[in-house]
């Protein structure tokens, strides 16, 4: 008999010899999914990624490495991703914020348009403080820091934003 025949065979008499005790409910099953739901980050978690990720952004489009900006916007949009499911009502608000009013930092970044992108990103700052005191966040106010928040990156090394791998 082959391995896999053999495999499926005793699987077949575990769970005739347990009666499907291991075979889980609906109830059970949207008990599990409800835990795993209520595990995944809700918005802030993802929010605070963001923050980061939109500082980092700044220091390396200012000192020219394109990559590393548009790696940060990539991957700032894609920590929100369990915001999809954990609080899909606002994640409707940062699709249309990212799709839209941040399109132009990205446009700026493609184009290595420092002047630009300062422009595009002062304005960003504006339109994430208007959103946060629109969602009841008055008191989240994002400014343009001193420093990036990640001091463990290099920012000035020179790239292209197409540098970034798909």
């Amino acid at each position: 008999m082959s391995t896999k025949k053999s495999k499926l065979l005793l699987a077949g008499v575990m769970l005739a010899i347990t009666g499907g005790a291991f075979a889980a409910t609906d109830a059970d099953t949207q008990a599990q999914l409800d835990a795993i739901k209520g595990a995944i980050p809700k918005f802030a978690v993802p929010m605070r990624e963001v923050g980061d990720r939109f500082q980092n952004m700044y220091f390396a489009a200012k000192d020219g490495n394109w990559a590393l900006a548009a790696y940060m916007s990539k991957y700032m949009n894609g920590a929100m991703n369990p915001a999809k499911l954990t609080k899909a009502e606002e994640y409707k608000t940062w699709k249309s914020f990212y799709e839209g009013k941040f399109a132009a930092v990205d446009k700026t970044i493609q184009a290595k348009d420092l002047n630009g992108f300062e422009a595009a990103y002062t304005k960003v700052i504006d339109d994430c403080n208007s959103c946060h005191k629109k969602m009841d966040y008055p008191f989240i106010k994002v400014v343009k820091m001193k420093a990036p928040a990640d001091i463990g990156i290099d920012y000035t090394v020179k790239s292209e934003p197409g540098d970034v791998p798909k």
